[in-house]
């Protein structure tokens, strides 16, 4: 893959990371605002990733037969659509249809481009690509939450702009080659390929679930928890981009430094510094230590996907990356649903444990990496063997 070629997809990735990090706080402090109920905003914000979880299943084939660039203009597409309709009605239902809409195309998008990334990549500039590729994700969801105060001048003026935005990215996709995954192994397999994939890449498969359990959660609900502490939407609005800065801090590092080192070690310091991190947080209320606390969580904890999505191609041959892929975006977004959904229950029945919730599930990824990582050094021998039998 050429420079430039890579430089287009991590940019339109960018901009995707800019809406999903502008929809996520901004349609909380609407329904926060309009007075609807914390658990319902939870279960509203969950119509992104159900959007990922339809999708799924069905993105193999026609990444194969219409290749990378066809696949992710469509999925740039429908995102740019469902933006400009958000201002059309301010009905729950209609906007639940939008968010779903953005899920599917955001995922269509990121699964072209993930899985064309992964696959062209080489093994010692696997970490580095990738991490940039999340570099990029994590630079949009930084800016997105600057953008919410635009909703001061007009209700719709956010969803405006991200949609504009959008489109200039979409633009850029014309730039880009036809290409092809390589899946002729996989495909003699047959639907097996899910299940040894899995049994390949578990350990890997299960920080994506993470990733998008704490990025859904604190940008969903995070919002509601401040409101109700006394902190202004404007003081909202320049905390949580210190997450997403940490891990633009150190995502490219700490990429580079797993094509170096140990992926796993890499894995195991970056979910025990964001354990503590988050159990540190539950004491803070004032603006300046919790967006020096995000800061500090997103330096490490905000690097998993990318550490996951290359400890997976890792342990998966190229034909079952595209399965491998998938996977990591449905189990992003399984996390993704849970999040908010139980971010919500918490906030309902005790705030004080909103950030303890947190910093269990990095804890419980934790204590899994390790007896997980032995059961799949076992399971990916012997699957290997039954590939090679075909």
């Amino acid at each position: 893959m050429q420079q430039r070629h890579f430089f287009i997809l991590v940019s339109i990735v960018m901009i995707s990371g800019l809406s999903q990090g502008l929809l996520l706080p901004l349609i909380s402090i609407i329904f926060e605002q309009s007075g609807v109920h914390s658990s319902l905003s939870g279960i509203h914000a969950t119509a992104m990733y159900i959007g990922v979880l339809i999708v799924s299943p069905f993105l193999e084939r026609p990444l194969r037969r219409y290749g990378f660039k066809r696949l992710i203009m469509l999925g740039g597409a429908i995102v740019i659509a469902s933006l400009a309709m958000f201002p059309i009605s301010s009905s729950l239902s209609f906007w639940f249809v939008l968010r779903l809409l953005i899920g599917i195309g955001d995922h269509i998008l990121h699964f072209g481009s993930q899985t064309w990334i992964t696959s062209a990549s080489p093994a010692h500039r696997r970490g580095r690509n990738i991490s940039l590729y999340g570099l990029s994700f994590g630079v949009g969801f930084m800016i997105g939450p600057l953008l919410v105060p635009l909703v001061h001048i007009h209700e719709s003026l956010p969803f405006i702009v991200s949609s504009l935005l959008s489109l200039c990215g979409w633009v850029l996709l014309f730039f880009l080659p036809h290409a092809y995954p390589e899946t002729e192994q996989a495909e003699k397999i047959g639907t097996l390929r899910f299940f040894h994939a899995w049994k390949q890449a578990w350990p890997a498969l299960l920080l994506p679930f993470g990733y998008g359990f704490l990025e859904a959660s604190l940008h969903s609900m995070f919002p509601i928890y401040a409101l109700r502490n006394g902190l202004h939407v404007e003081t909202v609005a320049i905390m949580l981009p210190a997450f997403a800065l940490g891990g633009i801090a150190f995502q490219l590092p700490l990429g580079v430094l797993s094509d170096r080192f140990s992926r796993k070690a890499m894995i195991t310091v970056s979910l025990t510094v964001g354990s503590i991190c988050f159990i540190i947080a539950q004491w803070f209320i004032s603006p300046v230590p919790l967006t020096v606390t995000f800061f500090v969580a997103g330096m490490f904890v905000g690097s998993l996907f990318s550490l996951g999505m290359a400890y997976m191609t890792d342990l998966l041959p190229k034909s079952l990356l595209p399965v491998g892929n998938i996977l990591c975006g449905m189990l992003y977004s399984i996390g993704s649903i849970c999040g908010p959904a139980i971010g919500g229950i918490v906030l309902q029945q005790q705030e004080r444990l909103f950030f303890f919730s947190v910093s269990s599930l990095l804890f419980l990824l934790l204590l899994a990496q390790r007896p997980l990582a032995k059961f799949s050094k076992y399971f990916s021998k012997k699957q290997e063997k039954n590939i090679d039998a075909f």
